[in-house]
């Protein structure tokens, strides 16, 4: 649709305004080129609707790889060709997605290379809160879908962090509410990253502020934070659009810090809400959420410090109260010593009778160990002793003569063994087998020699065969150049030349002349032709 009237729209007037009308056919007709025609159509449309604003339905987008987007609008009846370069995405506005309604504003233009016109739109925003309504409805849908807002990917708050990221204009009064809320609860260090919060650079700042805090490093120039708050007041869906943008929210949903979305107010509802891991209704909760009070803390810090002073107060007196009923329990120190006292007196009236009992046997002991050692005994033993030393000295003698005797008859027998006749007679018997065995080997030598001749005549036989000198016997003959042998007539030309016959060489120019002949020889070496 055009917001022109009818006579002044894109599609109100005609190619006749070209012409004159009262210009008669036929020859005197002025005359143009293709060209001239397609210039003055562009110069008119350029002219006549130089800015327009034009309102329709996107059809299909094109995102071509020179970087340019073709996109078209229409209405129930027509259908507009749009374009905006490379250098004007920058600065669009809304990127238009098909079925949206929107406004598109930019200049008219043809080409005369197709002879069409077409919108070059340079700004896009959508027709109405309810077409923005049904393109988040859809987003949030795509990203459903593919598990973005899956809660199983949510990541846990710290209970009490350290550093607080925290991703907001930094001219704002959310900034101010959330440093006097974490002020009042619990002092924390705070890193701003700041951003756009609404406008064209919305999205891209906020995306870069989350990448930017997930890349710092633990221990780096930089505290790596804890948890990030990506926060921003209340508006209109228009100024909240910025964190309905799909990058905004994976980015969220990427993020490896926990992060707490406080985008609007609490009835406000955007992208980021569903991505974050925690959702805030205003910036002061994420505050909130972000931290624990510190006086509650404190005071349930002392709250449990007194429950366990209690606590161990309470269990030393009912052990002390244990103690004492088992010491009723217990009988007296006397009662327990009287057994024990009993049995060493028992033990003291029977230790002098055991004394005088053990030293009777110890002496009936001795009494007999000496009537054992009477010298008529003594000597009885010591005759023994030297009865049995004489019948070994007596049996001594003859046994090492018959030993002696035993050696002299085996050496006797040795010598008989080593005498002079049957050396000789085995020095006969081993020249006889040396002097067989070389027979036998001179007659195996002759043997593989003769076969190995035979099969070297053969071999020479074959070289001679297939050496090329036989070769020349039959009409060939070999053309060198140089020492290398020519092949190719290619490489033969404009050279001195040697050609090897069977009776001999000769040498030869390019026109083919003879120069010199050597004498008839035999040639000094065979080998294959090439």
């Amino acid at each position: 649709m055009c917001i022109f009237q009818p006579d002044e729209c894109a599609y109100g007037w005609g190619m006749t305004d070209l012409f004159e009308d009262d210009t008669p056919s036929g020859s005197n007709a002025p005359e143009f080129s293709v060209s001239e025609i397609a210039g003055k159509v562009r110069k008119l449309v350029e002219a006549e609707l130089g800015w327009v604003r034009v309102r329709g339905e996107v059809g299909r987008v094109v995102h071509a790889r020179s970087g340019h987007m073709y996109f078209d609008l229409k209405d129930d009846k027509s259908v507009l060709s749009c374009m905006t370069w490379k250098g004007q995405l920058r600065d669009i506005g809304t990127a238009p997605e098909e079925g949206m309604e929107v406004f598109a504003e930019g200049k008219m233009t043809a080409s005369g290379m197709q002879s069409k016109f077409g919108l070059n739109a340079q700004r896009v925003s959508v027709a109405g809160e309810g077409a923005l309504m049904a393109m988040l409805e859809r987003r949030k849908k795509a990203l459903a879908a593919e598990g973005v807002f899956a809660p199983e990917r949510k990541l846990p708050l710290p209970y009490l962090p350290d550093i607080i990221g925290v991703v907001t204009s930094p001219q704002g009064a959310v900034i101010r509410d959330i440093l006097h809320r974490l002020r009042d609860r619990f002092p924390r260090k705070v890193l701003i990253w700041p951003v756009a919060v609404q406008g064209q650079q919305c999205a891209p700042d906020v995306v870069r502020a989350i990448e930017g805090f997930n890349a710092f490093r633990p221990g780096g120039a930089l505290p790596r934070p804890d948890v990030i708050i990506v926060a921003r007041g209340g508006g209109s869906i228009e100024d909240l659009w910025g964190f309905n943008e799909e990058a905004v929210a994976r980015a969220a949903a990427a993020s490896d810090i926990p992060l707490i979305s406080a985008v609007g107010h609490e009835t406000d509802t955007t992208l980021i809400d569903f991505a974050a891991d925690r959702r805030a209704p205003t910036p002061t909760a994420a505050a909130e959420m972000a931290v624990p009070v510190r006086s509650e803390l404190a005071a349930w810090v002392e709250g449990q410090e007194a429950r366990l002073a209690r606590a161990v107060t309470q269990g030393l007196a009912r052990r002390r109260e244990r103690l004492a009923d088992l010491a009723r329990v217990l009988p007296r120190a006397e009662a327990l010593l009287n057994d024990p006292r009993l049995r060493l007196d028992r033990a003291e009236d029977g230790l002098a009778r055991g004394l005088d009992r053990a030293v009777e046997r110890k002496r009936a002991g001795l009494d007999a160990a000496v009537a054992r050692l009477r010298p008529s005994v003594l000597q009885a033993r010591f005759a023994a002793q030297r009865d049995r030393v004489d019948d070994r000295a007596g049996r001594l003698a003859p046994g090492l003569l018959r030993a002696v005797a035993l050696r002299r008859e085996r050496l006797a027998n040795a010598g008989q063994r080593l005498r002079p006749a049957p050396l000789a007679d085995r020095r006969a018997r081993m020249e006889r087998d040396v002097t067989q065995a070389g027979a036998r080997m001179m007659s195996a030598y002759g043997r593989v020699l003769a076969r190995l001749s035979d099969r070297l005549e053969a071999l020479d036989r074959m070289r001679v065969t297939l050496g090329y000198t036989e070769t020349l016997k039959r009409g060939f003959a070999v053309v060198r150049k140089g020492e290398a042998v020519v092949m190719d007539a290619g490489k033969a030309q404009g050279a001195a030349l040697e050609i090897e016959f069977r009776d001999g060489r000769v040498e030869v120019q390019a026109n083919g002349r003879a120069q010199k002949a050597q004498k008839k020889a035999k040639p000094t070496e065979q080998g294959s032709l090439f």
